[in-house]
Order: C-alpha cells, then structure tokens, then sequence
C-alpha cells in the first residue's frame, strides 16, 4: 500500500480512518467447561479508505505522533460495541505500551475510553501489544497502577514473539499471559514447542498468570492445550472475528474435545537445545581431480596440502573414485612405480564406487554407515555431494565422533540402539491415559530364545534382530494414538489405543517370525534352531527365535499406578512364552494388585 507522504494528507487520513472504524469480536473460551468466558476486541479500518489495514494505520499513527490518539479511538470502539450488544463475559482491549508512555495520553483519557458505552472498567483485560521495544519496563509497570486501581487488568500479548520477553512479565506482572500463535500451531507436531509451552505453563503457576493459547486451529493442538492445564484458547477453530459477538463454540472445537483417543505427542531424540546437525557441518573444502590429472598431479597436491586424507576423482563434478592417501604414498614408494605411473591418469591407484553422501544427510542417519559392512570410511573417508555434485571430503573419524557424541546425548532421552523411548516416557504415558480414564491395552513384548542367537551370531547380528522387531513393532501401530516403548535388552512395552490392536499385535507376530529367519544361516534353517549353551553352560538345542506378546486391556475401574499395569503385562508376557504361543491376552476380569502384589508379581 503507497500511502500519501506530506503530513496533512496523512493527518486527513488518519481522521477519517478515526471516525470510520468499526469493531469485530473473537471468542476466548475456558476449556475445562467449554465455555465463552471473554471476547478481544478489534478495530477495523473503514472499507473507503481502500484496503488500508489495522496494523498500517498504526505505523502513520506513529509516524504522525498520534499513536495515542488513535489507540484510545479504537478504544472508545470496542467498548463501545461491546456495550451495545449487551455482551456477557470480559472485554480484551488491544493497546501498545507506548500508548500509556505518551505524555500526551493522560489516566482520565484512558479510564474515558475504557469506560464508553457505560463499560465496567472491571470486565476490561488491556492487551499490551509490544509493537516496539520497551526500555523502561518497571516505569510502564507504574503508569498501569492507576488502571489497576481502577480495576482494569493486563495481558502481556503474543509471547514467544515480537519483543515479549520474561522482563516485562516480571516488572509487570500481569493477570494474563497470551501464548503467541509461533509456540500453538503445530504444538502438538512439534516436541520443541511443547517443551517450551511446558515450561511457560510452570512460569505461570509461580506467577500467578493466566495462560491463554493463541492461533488454535487444529484439534490436535486445542486437546494438547487442555491437556497441559492451560485453562483459555482463542482460534479460528473456536471461533473468527465478527462484527457480532459470538454465542456458541464451533462444533468443530466441541468435537475435538469430545475426542476420546489421547494421542501420542511427539517425542524429542535428544536435549531441546541440540542443534541438527547434518554432513555439510563436516565437510572438508578439498579439491578433486579427474581422469586427465596424472599420478604426479595428485603427489603435487598431497605435498601442497599435507592434511588431506584422501582425493576425490570427479567426472562432470560427479564423484567416480577416492584417493587413499595412505595407501597411494604406499604404492608410489615402491621402486619405478613413479616412474612407470607418474605420468598416468589418477584413476590406476583409485578407488571405484566411493562412498558418496548428500549434504543434507543427518549425522543421526548416518549411524546406519557406522553398522553396515562397508567399512571404507575409516581409512577412506566419504565424498559429500550437493545434487550429486562434488562438494567436499569427510573423514571417518570426524562421523565416528559426532555421531558417537550424538549417541551418547540421545541415550538420556531414549533407546540408543533404536532411539525409542524408554521406561521414564513409558510411564508418562501411560499415567496420562490414566488421568484421563480411557480404556487402551498394555502389550508386553519379548523375543524367545534371544541370548541363544546373540551368543551364537554376535552382538551385531543381535542388535539387527532388535532393530527389526523395533522396525515391525513401529510399523504397525497408529502413531497418532499407539505407543512403542523400548525398556531394555529385548523388551518392549506397547500401549495402545487402535480398535484393531488384537490384529496389529498378531500381525506384528507373524511379520517378525518370518522375518528374522533371514538373520540366521541356512543350516540352522534347516533344523529350524540353533545348538548352544544354557545358562549353566549345558550343550543344548534351541529353536529359531521368535516374539511373545502378552497383553492386558485396561479398563473402568482405572489402577491408580502405572507400575501396577507393567506388571501385569509381565505376567501376560511369561504366559505367552510358556505357552509358547506368539500372542496371549490376559483374559477374564483382572483384579489390579496393590502395591505389595505388584513388588511380588
């Protein structure tokens, strides 16, 4: 939008804006009863003045030094409209910080505008938008206690964005903290918001602060909200600004909340604060060379630049080879070898097929190189390309370290070896369905005859088996609504709330008996198991390994401890493994142990 640039054209542009603004309503509803409770009022700008929005009429307001004016027209809007309709509940009145900064704005002009339309200055919450930045935050918190006095309360707006900060929450203490759309939408995708939301919801709790969620317009989020405690939302969801203010909640909101399934939120991999990192962080800048380049080209660069590992061989920028330089020097030093290849291309002493990567790759991704067969890189390095391009060099040691480092940290927080959560995310979850009293099932898993395989065929063999089950048990359950923990060894918890989950677990069975069969050798095959030592080190026959599922639904009326259900999902689990059948539900009316039962169980 071009706006006028002489001031007295500004100024008329402002005084018909002024005299022309119109005011819309958005519902804040109080989630635990699902009700309206309040309403924010907002300005709308005249249609003749051809599309100029709200916040653009502020930036002339302030250019013009009007801002104070204005804001108090907006004022003397809202309330007044607000009044007009008779509305219930209470009124949030946008205004900036600045504007009780303004010498120009006087407390009585501020109570006035508040006040129109015969408004009760104890239903009025200002919204204290931070369009600026605000040095002084202990000085604003003074001016805001005449209004206080007067009984108007104070919302700090859209936190978690702009110039919002922990200062201003402090030295000002408000009744009500407005969580800013950035930190809502999405919060139930994103593990990072949900942790910050968290912790914002303990801030406020030792505050003294009403949280309100912004910008809900997913079910998902609005349920998470609700779950978190935060006792007010405000969306598109519940409900869009309208000139007329708003009844009833959306059916939409009242059908997410009606919801029943207690979905799976997401989970982090690692501490909050861990940087991505991916293999553009450890690119070396090394030059390549291609087939014309001879023998005596790559001594030269060796020499010219002595900490390079290796050299790349291109064609088109396309990696073709490596150049160990190990092993190159090696072989040059032998006798007449550089005088019988000094002058041939580069590519006799290469290797074909490096191993190649993309920039992009994740260093956690790459712990799949770090297991595989392959074990180049650790003499060789890797080649990292960009769109299949040549970029640069990596060294092995450089991926061995980041990636163990990378482990290390993420093993606080989950499985190492399968990055799934382990027992202290378990039983959140499980707590969280209980607080919610909603029935699902607790799914014991453990392989049979494991120990047998491990000590036979390795530890690595071992963990492939792990990951496989990992990868079977991952791939057949909701991950909107089912759960896969990973609580040591062998054992894995499922908690699941699928209708089908009997099918998804005997499923899981099946596809894992067949299978980790390819994890064993063609003999043992054939006689269908493998002979090994007990425990007591006896000569002994054992048969191919397989899964047991050992399940328990969980219904009204709900334990009162996670732990109680873990240890029935045991004892489901041991009777399906002396069964020796793939999948056992613990069936009848179970009776929940108590505290002792379920230390003897």
């Amino acid at each position: 939008m071009a706006f006028p640039r002489d001031s007295v054209r500004l100024s008329s542009l402002l005084d018909r804006a002024q005299n022309g603004l119109h005011a819309v309503f958005q519902p804040i509803v109080r989630l635990d009863k699902m009700e309206i409770v309040a309403h924010e009022g907002l300005v709308r700008s005249p249609p003749e003045l051809g599309g100029i929005s709200t916040p653009e009429l502020l930036n002339i307001a302030r250019v013009e030094g009007r801002l104070g004016e204005f804001e108090l027209a907006a004022a003397r809007t809202v309330c007044s409209a607000f009044m007009a309709q008779r509305a219930p509940g209470r009124l949030l009145v946008n205004m900036s910080a600045q504007a009780f900064m303004h010498e120009s704005v006087k407390p009585h002009d501020l109570l006035a505008a508040l006040g129109a339309g015969g408004m009760d200055l104890s239903r009025v919450t200002i919204e204290l938008t931070e369009r600026d930045i605000v040095d002084e935050p202990a000085r604003l918190a003074d001016a805001l206690g005449y209004l206080r006095a007067h009984g108007v309360r104070f919302a700090l707006d859209d936190f978690g964005n702009g110039h919002s900060n922990f200062e201003m929450w402090n030295e000002i203490h408000p009744e009500v903290v407005k969580i800013d759309r950035y930190l809502i939408h999405g919060l139930a995708k994103s593990a990072e918001r949900l942790a910050i939301v968290r912790a914002l919801c303990q801030v406020a709790e030792t505050l003294g602060a009403d949280l309100v969620g912004e910008g809900v317009e997913e079910a998902d989020d609005l349920r998470m909200l609700r779950e978190l405690g935060i006792p007010y939302a405000q969306g598109f969801l519940l409900g869009r600004p309208a000139m007329n203010v708003c009844a009833s909640i959306s059916d939409a909101a009242l059908d997410a909340l009606n919801h029943h399934t207690i979905f799976v939120p997401p989970r982090l991999r690692g501490p909050v604060t861990q940087r991505p990192m991916h293999l553009g962080h450890l690119v070396i800048d090394a030059p390549a060379m291609t087939a014309q380049n001879t023998n005596s080209d790559v001594i030269a660069l060796f020499s010219r630049f002595p900490e390079l590992h290796a050299l790349a061989v291109v064609e088109a920028d396309r990696p073709v080879g490596i150049i160990n330089r190990r092993i190159f020097s090696e072989r040059m030093a032998q006798p007449y070898t550089r005088e019988l290849y000094g002058r041939k291309s580069c590519t006799a002493f290469m290797h074909e097929a490096p191993l190649t990567c993309d920039v992009w790759e994740s260093l956690e991704n790459m712990a799949d190189i770090l297991r595989g067969q392959d074990q180049r890189y650790l003499s060789d390095g890797f080649v990292i390309t960009r769109d299949g391009n040549y970029l640069g060099l990596g060294t092995g040691e450089s991926l061995v370290r980041r990636v163990t480092e990378l482990r290390i940290e993420a093993a606080r927080y989950a499985n190492p070896l399968t990055f799934l959560p382990g027992n202290i995310p378990v039983t959140e979850h499980v707590a969280r369905l209980l607080r919610a009293e909603v029935s699902f099932t607790v799914a014991y898993v453990d392989l049979n005859h494991f120990k047998p395989f491990n000590d036979q065929y390795g530890y690595f063999r071992g963990d492939e088996m792990i990951r496989l089950l990992a990868g079977i048990l991952t791939a057949h359950v909701n991950p909107r609504s089912d759960f896969v923990g990973h609580i040591g060894g062998d054992d894995f918890l499922l908690v699941l709330q699928s209708d089908d989950w009997e099918i998804r677990c005997k499923e899981m069975v099946a596809l894992f008996n067949q299978g980790a069969r390819s994890l064993f050798a063609a003999e043992d095959i054939a006689r269908q198991g493998i002979v090994g030592e007990d425990r007591h080190g006896n000569t002994q026959f054992f048969p191919l390994t397989t899964v047991a599922i050992g399940a328990v639904r969980v219904l009204p009326p709900f334990p009162g401890r996670p732990e109680t259900l873990a240890t029935l999902a045991a004892r489901a689990k041991r009777h399906a493994k002396r069964a020796q059948v793939g999948f056992y539900l613990l069936s009848g009316d179970v009776p929940w142990p108590n505290q002792a039962d379920a230390a003897t169980a």
